[in-house]
C-alpha cells in the first residue's frame, strides 16, 4: 500500500483533494480525526487535547490502513501493493499545531514521526482564498504562510519525496495526481 499524506496550513484545499483523489484512484481517504473532536469537545482545547487529537489520529489511520488491507475492500483498482491511501493529516501537522500554539510537542508524537512511513507529501500553497468554517483559526495571510514555511522546511529536512500543490482547483488536482503517478 502506498500512504500519501495532504499536509499545510487550514483552509489551503486538504479535504477536498484527499476526496477528489480518492476519487481519481478508485479508492478512500483518511479524514482529519481534529475535526471530528472539536466539532464534539468544542473549540477551547489544550495542549493534553491534541495528545488525544493525535492518538485518534493514529487509531483512524490504522482503520482506513486496514480498510485498504482488507481482502473485501472496495479498492480494487490497482495491484494490493500499490493501493493508495489519502491521509488528511499526520503527526508532522500534529507537531506544527502543538509547536505553534502552545511552544512544545508531546514526546509520543516525535516517536511516532521517526516511526511511521509514508510514500509521499503533497504540500497545500496558501494560495487558494481562506474560507471561514467553525474551527479554522487563522483567517489572516501572514499567519499561513508562516505554517507553510514550517511545513515546507520538515519536508525539506526528511526523506520522503514530496510536491507543492499550488494554482487553482483543477491544477491543484492535475498536479497531485502527476505527483502520485510517479510513485505509483
Amino acid at each position: 500500500m502506498k500512504k500519501i499524506v495532504i499536509i499545510g496550513p487550514e483552509s489551503t484545499g486538504k479535504s477536498t483533494l484527499c476526496s477528489e483523489l480518492a476519487a481519481h484512484f478508485n479508492t478512500v481517504w483518511c479524514p482529519e480525526y481534529a475535526r471530528e473532536y472539536l466539532l464534539e469537545h468544542g473549540t477551547d482545547y489544550s495542549f493534553e487535547d491534541l495528545a488525544v487529537i493525535a492518538r485518534g489520529q493514529l487509531k483512524l489511520e490504522e482503520e482506513y490502513v486496514e480498510k485498504v488491507r482488507s481482502p473485501k475492500s472496495e479498492v480494487r483498482s490497482l495491484e494490493p501493493g500499490l493501493r493508495p491511501l489519502f491521509l488528511d493529516t499526520d503527526m508532522y501537522v500534529m507537531k506544527v499545531w502543538c509547536e505553534f500554539v502552545f511552544g512544545k510537542c508531546h514526546r509520543f508524537i516525535l516517536d511516532e514521526i521517526v516511526q511511521r512511513k509514508y510514500d509521499l507529501y503533497l504540500l497545500c500553497n496558501t494560495d487558494l482564498p481562506w474560507v471561514k468554517d467553525e474551527l479554522r483559526e487563522y483567517p489572516d495571510l501572514q499567519t499561513r504562510e508562516i505554517l507553510f514555511r514550517i511545513y515546507k522546511d520538515l519536508l525539506v529536512n526528511q526523506s520522503v519525496p514530496w510536491v507543492e500543490i499550488k494554482g487553482n482547483n483543477e491544477a491543484r488536482l492535475q498536479i497531485a495526481i502527476d505527483g502520485v503517478k510517479k510513485l505509483l
